[in-house]
């Protein structure tokens, strides 16, 4: 069987440079993941009762880890999903050159310093490749230095981190083609490399060590785009940006219309974590800008304004239209367009927005 990752290298390497956390005693770090789950419980009726949605699946609870557990689940749901593709695209041939072996141990140890970099930043995320439905993971160190940083009220922060994280549950548990959607759009990413020459697997190297190179050299004039060479692959990059800009910009939205109703300081809160978002040293903004980061926080308020855009004119319920089918998807276009969405999707004058 192909062998494109050193998986256990790489998560031996993301848990040896990862970050340590805050300094906390045993007893602080288990009122903080007793806090964090009953956070999360009370989130998800706040998210139930803005959105309308509700999940249609069962999931399973959250997981409050720390930064290695948090690189390791996501090495192990990386090599649930990649493995398979490698081994199909080179037809399940045996690695059998010393280069090959090589390779997948330099390209461990890349995939592990990306992750580890990552590690000390992400304070949640719901992780889909793993398993079915997918799980709700909070980085509780990570959580709790944010906060010390922003001189935020602790349980105040808490709960607005889950509230978002919460939300992301709800779109791929409320919506149950949404998983199979995403991973299938993956699948049709990998399939269009195939048409480019070059093979998918080093293309994917390449793109691994520009990530690893970035965060070891800040000279570095690579860019992860290098590895979206073919016309097939920008149209399904296409697709995924304009799916992610929806999930993130919709919890964005939910966090800042449930936010002024249950957490008294969130006015202080998004203020401070904006400026955050928005600062870094030099090293900083260019690791970020060549992970995507940079990308992420543009989804953040351009995903924002479509669903602001969109519930303003429609109202919830007609926003709600979105999770209908991956057809009702917004189109990258229709994210800076809310009109041209309602127009293709309620018709040219759409439902009127219940009053209140």
């Amino acid at each position: 069987m192909a062998q494109f990752v050193d998986w256990d290298l790489a998560a031996a390497t993301a848990g040896a440079l990862g970050k340590t956390g805050p300094r906390v005693s045993y007893d602080e770090a288990t009122a903080v993941v007793g806090d964090l789950r009953q956070l999360t419980d009370e989130a998800a009726g706040h998210v139930v009762a803005y959105t309308g949605l509700r999940s249609q699946v069962a999931h399973p609870p959250v997981r409050v880890v720390d930064r290695k557990d948090w690189a390791a689940t996501n090495i192990a749901g990386l090599r649930e999903v990649i493995t398979p593709l490698v081994n199909r695209l080179s037809g399940d041939k045996q690695p059998g050159a010393i280069s090959d072996a090589i390779g997948s141990r330099l390209t461990g140890v890349q995939a592990g310093t990306v992750l580890a970099y990552l590690s000390g930043r992400v304070l949640g995320q719901y992780e889909v490749f793993s398993a079915d439905p997918g799980q709700l993971l909070l980085v509780a160190p990570n959580i709790v230095e944010v906060e010390r940083k922003l001189e935020a009220e602790p349980r105040d922060f808490r709960l607005w981190v889950c509230l978002h994280e919460v939300t992301h549950r709800t779109q791929f548990t409320a919506v149950p083609w949404m998983r199979g959607h995403f991973l299938g759009e993956v699948q049709a990413f990998v399939d269009a490399s195939q048409a480019g020459g070059e093979h998918f697997t080093d293309r994917l190297r390449r793109g691994v060590a520009t990530l690893s190179d970035s965060v070891r050299n800040p000279d570095s004039r690579a860019s992860v785009l290098d590895i979206v060479q073919t016309p097939g692959q920008r149209a399904v990059l296409d697709r995924l940006t304009a799916l992610m800009t929806l999930l993130e910009g919709h919890a964005e939205f939910v966090m800042d219309g449930v936010g002024p109703e249950v957490i008294p300081s969130v006015e202080r809160i998004r203020a401070k974590f904006n400026r955050r978002r928005e600062s870094g040293n030099p090293l900083e903004k260019a690791i970020r800008k060549l992970l995507g980061v940079d990308v992420k926080m543009r989804q953040y308020a351009e995903g924002r304004k479509f669903v602001h855009g969109v519930v303003d004119r429609v109202g919830m319920e007609g926003f709600n239209r979105v999770f209908s089918s991956p057809l009702t998807l917004p189109r990258l276009e229709e994210l800076a367009d809310p009109d041209a969405w309602v127009n293709r999707v309620h018709g040219k004058a759409g439902p009127t927005p219940a009053a209140g």
